[in-house]
């Protein structure tokens, strides 16, 4: 394993070869996870739709992304062992065999235990066998006007090749035979991606999509007699693979590359169990796959469209509706008295972002006062708000600098229509660093104040500026007047949009500079203060925890008996609870209603303790190749609150998952009379709960 030179664990804390989990099978453990909210009766009926959803999509990222990469490595010699001591074929294996135990219990839960709760409250997922000789009726009309225009059935023979079936396509299948000449012909029909996954047969009765086409291929084959068919679906590589050299314009690499990218390998060939070997054979033949690539299943397959099916009006099988609170900033003031006031922490989705967030940008923007808005961002919605506002300070004349990551995963092509329409107004549109991409959520705001001063106002957060999103995942952000921080965030958008080479900040850690150092140089000092019998104590929130490096140094301090806690939503490599190497150290998950996303680094410092929140979560690719920020929040209440936010998600009396130092994750259940608490549904009642005066 190669680490970074000048962070080399010291002899006399050799470490053993064994001890890291593996990432890709970490990653599955934590879709599991999600798989066992679909799988509780004890969260309403159609969130755990919701989750099953997430699952499915999840596992299709997980394939195009992951496996694809590992595949891609291997066949052009590049993969090495990995960190967990497993070669790269080993990795691949078992990658695929614990993938094939959750597809199938995926699909088991689907149909053994969400399709009848579903029933039980008058709504119904059937194949089209099950449905009644009205609704099937109804549904040869639907076929007739709305699916059968839109088809085009690709037979193959001596003309006519086998057709290319693009990346999370579904299709059928079809074994045609020639009555006249008796000779059979496999054909391919494409399940249309613009129509609905599940066809409203009648109220609140719904049937796949494919079984209204299966039922009709006469109609397509006309003369024809159809055998046979079977839908299966292919997943194909869709990661990105840019020449970032400089002389190339990266927007027009993008879009040459979103183009191929639909025409990556096939990394996955989903079938349904029905399937006979024929066709099977043939499939994996023309696709070019191997027996480990195959994934059978019961169907229907796609369930990620199951997603339409958890939007159903029906609020009694939903959580309760939950609306963010608006007292982050007092709405009948100005924002930038609030912010020089004192420091603002606020915490989404609990706090609204449309009256923290997307209020400072939009004000900015109308407030003839301000000079210069300045902006990272990697993601944001289509018709996002703050875009909007960002053009319009363009257009009155203020300076707008907006750093645009146009190779966020999968939202690369959306970032460069706005990235265009932002040029187009007139704003200036940077494209961050060649080799890097800008993940750091940064927004700063340069204002005249009345008083003549020119002042710095900065918001440093965990999640993107996204207002959908924003009521979905939880994020933390800072909104601060404080000269030092604005100092340093002028100092980074320099960074970012010059030549400038800053490397040391005030109250910032910037990623790949100063982040994995940083947070190494403090762990170490806990370990010192535990040494000398002062107070000490490391915790850490973050999406996912790879880097050998960090985890490393939490050995060392676990060795040296600083109590450690972890919470981390997705990936885990470190191995908590070895005797001898992580005595100390505790690791939790939690997942529910939002999605986990902001990240949080505390240290005891002998009872002076340092919060930080930021972007960078504790992989290669964030502390390496990304360009992060953390910011220290400095206010003692809001420090405290942080504190007992981490302490409320290990405490034993909430509901999560633990980890063990085999890499499982056994989810806590409460002794017999006793509830745990909900770290989340506990925030949404008590959500002022870090906002409060100092002191």
């Amino acid at each position: 394993m190669t680490v970074n030179p000048g962070h080399l664990p010291r002899d006399m804390d050799v470490l053993p070869d064994d001890r890291f989990l593996d990432r890709e099978e970490s990653w599955l453990r934590f879709n599991q996870r999600v798989l066992e909210l679909a799988e509780d009766p004890g969260l309403p009926l159609l969130e755990r739709v919701r989750f099953l959803s997430i699952f499915a999509s999840n596992l299709d990222e997980f394939f195009m992304v992951r496996v694809a990469g590992l595949a891609r490595r291997m066949a052009t010699g590049l993969a090495v062992q990995s960190a967990s001591g497993r070669q790269p074929r080993e990795v691949l294996e078992r990658t695929a065999t614990v993938a094939h135990q959750l597809m199938l219990r995926h699909a088991a839960s689907f149909a053994d235990d969400v399709c009848p709760a579903l029933a039980r409250e008058g709504i119904d997922i059937l194949r089209w066998d099950d449905l009644s000789e009205t609704e099937q009726e109804r549904l040869r009309r639907f076929f007739r006007d709305r699916i059968y225009p839109v088809l085009t059935p690709l037979v193959v023979d001596s003309a006519h090749p086998f057709p290319y079936i693009s990346g999370l396509s579904l299709n059928l299948a079809v074994i045609v035979r020639d009555p006249e000449t008796d000779a059979t012909m496999f054909a391919r029909v494409k399940v249309p991606p613009v129509l609905p996954r599940f066809v409203e047969a009648s109220a609140d009765r719904y049937t796949p999509l494919e079984d209204v086409i299966a039922a009709h291929l006469d109609q397509l084959f006309t003369g024809m007699e159809v055998v046979e068919h079977h839908a299966f679906r292919v997943t194909r590589n869709q990661d990105l693979e840019i020449d970032d050299d400089i002389s190339e314009g990266l927007l027009q690499a993008l879009e040459r590359e979103l183009l191929r990218r639909r025409f990556g390998p096939v990394v996955r060939l989903e079938v349904e169990r029905s399937i006979t070997p024929a066709v099977l054979e043939l499939l994996t033949t023309e696709l070019g796959i191997t027996e480990q690539q195959i994934y059978r299943v019961p169907g229907p397959l796609d369930l990620a469209g199951l997603s339409a099916i958890a939007d159903l009006d029906r609020p009694e099988l939903k959580y309760p509706p939950f609306v963010p609170s608006k007292d982050s900033l007092p709405e009948d003031a100005s924002i930038f008295a609030a912010i020089r006031e004192r420091d603002v922490l606020i915490h989404h989705p609990y706090d609204s972002f449309a009256t923290t967030v997307q209020r400072l940008i939009e004000d900015a923007a109308a407030d003839p006062r301000v000079l210069a808005i300045k902006q990272t961002l990697y993601r944001t919605s289509g018709d996002s708000p703050i875009v909007d506002a960002l053009i319009e300070a363009a257009e009155a004349g203020k300076q707008v600098v907006v750093v645009v990551e146009l190779k966020a995963r999968f939202d690369e092509r959306a970032n460069i229509a706005w990235a265009r329409k932002l040029e187009k107004a007139g704003c200036h549109v940077v494209y961050g660093f060649v080799g890097l991409k800008t993940h750091c959520k940064l927004a700063l705001v340069v204002r005249q104040d009345a008083d003549g001063t020119l002042r710095r106002y900065c918001h440093i957060g965990t999640g993107n500026y996204h207002p959908k999103t924003a009521r979905l995942y939880e994020d933390l952000g800072l909104l601060t007047a404080a000269p030092e921080v604005g100092e340093d965030v002028s100092a980074l958008f320099n960074h970012l949009t010059g030549y400038s080479r800053q490397k040391t900040y005030n109250r910032l850690l910037v990623a790949p500079q100063s982040v994995r150092s940083g947070l190494v140089q403090r762990v170490d000092r806990e370990i010192e203060h535990h040494r000398a019998g002062r107070a000490a104590r490391v915790q850490i929130k973050c999406n996912s925890l790879v880097d050998e490096v960090l985890i490393d140094a939490l050995y060392r301090a676990s060795r040296a008996g600083v109590p450690v806690d972890v919470w981390v939503r997705g990936i885990c490599a470190l191995r908590p609870g070895l005797p001898g190497l992580s005595d100390t150290i505790r690791v939790r998950s939690v997942l529910g209603r939002f999605l986990e996303h902001s990240r949080i680094f505390t240290f005891a410092n002998d009872g002076d303790p340092e919060v930080w929140i930021g972007s960078a979560d504790l992989m290669h690719r964030n502390l390496d190749r990304r360009v992060e920020a953390l910011v220290r929040v400095t206010e003692p209440a809001q420090r405290n609150a942080l504190l007992d936010f981490m302490n409320l998600a290990m405490d034993d009396g909430t509901s999560a998952w633990w980890l063990d130092a085999e890499g499982t994750w056994t989810r806590r259940t409460p002794p017999p009379g006793e509830k745990l608490l909900d770290v989340q549904t506990h925030l949404i009642r008590s959500r002022r709960w870090k906002n409060v005066a100092d002191g």
